[in-house]
């Protein structure tokens, strides 16, 4: 589920599972590699579960690689949830982070590069994304401590880019980052009207690293909801259409063990209240959440030309729409994809404008596809997996203009196929009107 995602990043092992409640349960590195049978594993206090670190950091760097995505290491910089190295004691975990990045990266004759040979790889890991810590701008001794492991990862490794916990603000010269890290945890309706949160930032300067990502609701469960895919979806556009200043973004958290869904009593006080997660499994049996399936009509924007779009309906601002042109690999196909996140519950009859295009659209061959359900609530379950996934359906007739209905509480795509014997030109724009 997924590879077939198409994730172009991997970032682990995490936010609170790096730091632990006390550094003494933190995520060490190097306690994660080398035989499994040796790894003496660790408790991981931050969620309440023993871990024996078969998943270690050797291992998220081969996801990574046999995912074809760029692995980004989330580090310890000696902060847990209730602990802070000062300044003046940091430098034990600077140098366990270069090591780290030596161990991913190194010759195989280097001192922790031979490590990773021994292990059965070789070749170097493509490890260029390094984040300081886990939301921890606030903490006392965090700016300090960045600058030291910004100048010693730089020192050694010039390529690597450094994600700052910090936002835009704070970035200066003496507090230099190639990335910024922002999280937005909040519920559904806030996150549809962050769709345009991006739009007033500055165009140059360090790009946003959307770290995280999810819709919680306080005392309820029910987060895996279509509205919340919805909402999630018309964020993603907002980021879509500001893909100058963001250069990543990815939900979280990705999986949950269903036989573990109290760990949000461990967190917040209160069972059950960060259950976000796109991917649910247990030992046997696994299903996507909405939210998993809706990230499906973004895996193919890495790559794509943005073109401009607009849509105007009278009285009605619950539309959320972006343009993209994009080639599928498989068969050399040229798309493209119309977006429209529709969160208010009326059906919108829409006519669809596209000018200034080079390429002729193909009368067949064009795909509509549909993420809907009958309540704006519903979820899936190993009962019913396919209850909320997308339904396609053929275009007849594609042109450049044509009508459609968005369904209520829908995210809908049109995949209009493009005359690819054509050049394809850059500049095109597609416009919505209600009817």
């Amino acid at each position: 589920m997924l590879a077939n995602l198409r994730p172009r990043f991997l970032k682990f092992p995490g936010g609170n599972y790096v730091m632990g409640n006390y550094l003494t349960n933190a995520f060490r590195w190097s306690e994660t590699v080398g035989r499994w049978e040796e790894r003496p594993g660790h408790f991981n206090d931050a969620w309440g579960y023993w871990t024996d670190d078969g998943l270690g950091f050797f291992e998220f760097l081969q996801l990574a690689e046999d995912l074809g995505a760029c692995p980004v290491w989330v580090v310890n910089d000696g902060v847990s949830l209730n602990e802070e190295v000062s300044s003046a004691t940091i430098a034990a975990f600077v140098k366990d982070v270069v090591n780290g990045i030596e161990f991913a990266r190194g010759d195989s004759q280097t001192a922790w590069g031979s490590v990773r040979a021994a292990m059965g790889h070789p070749e170097p890991f493509q490890l260029y994304y390094v984040s300081i810590g886990n939301q921890e701008c606030s903490r006392h001794y965090y700016r300090e401590n960045y600058v030291k492991f910004y100048s010693a990862i730089k020192a050694s490794y010039p390529d690597v880019k450094i994600i700052s916990s910090c936002d835009r603000s704070t970035i200066s010269p003496v507090n230099p980052a190639d990335l910024y890290d922002v999280h937005v945890y909040t519920s559904s309706g806030d996150m549809f009207s962050r769709s345009r949160m991006f739009e007033n930032t500055a165009r140059s300067g360090p790009k946003c690293r959307r770290a995280a990502y999810y819709i919680e609701k306080k005392n309820a469960r029910r987060t895996r909801t279509l509205i919340a895919a919805l909402a999630e979806a018309a964020f993603l556009i907002g980021l879509e259409r500001n893909s100058d200043v963001v250069e990543m973004a990815s939900c979280a958290p990705l999986f949950v063990n269903d036989n573990d869904r109290s760990y949000g009593k461990l967190q917040f006080g209160r069972s059950g209240e960060w259950n976000p997660d796109a991917i649910v499994f247990n030992s046997w049996q696994h299903y996507g959440c909405p939210n998993y399936w809706m990230l499906h009509f973004f895996k193919d924007s890495s790559g794509a030309t943005l073109h401009p779009s607009t849509i105007q309906v009278s009285n009605y601002d619950q539309l959320v729409t972006s343009a993209i042109t994009w080639k599928n690999s498989q068969d050399g196909n040229i798309y493209l994809k119309i977006k429209v996140v529709n969160f208010g519950n009326k059906p919108v009859n829409l006519n669809i404008s596209v000018t200034g295009l080079e390429n002729d659209i193909q009368t067949f061959g064009s795909i509509k596809t549909v993420l809907t359900s009958g309540w704006l609530r519903d979820e899936n379950s190993f009962q019913n997996p396919d209850k909320v996934v997308p339904v396609a359906s053929p275009i007849t007739n594609a042109r450049e203009q044509m009508g459609a209905v968005l369904d209520a509480y829908s995210l809908t795509s049109f995949d209009l196929l493009l005359d690819s014997s054509q050049t394809m030109r850059s500049v095109l724009g597609s416009s919505l009107h209600s009817v």
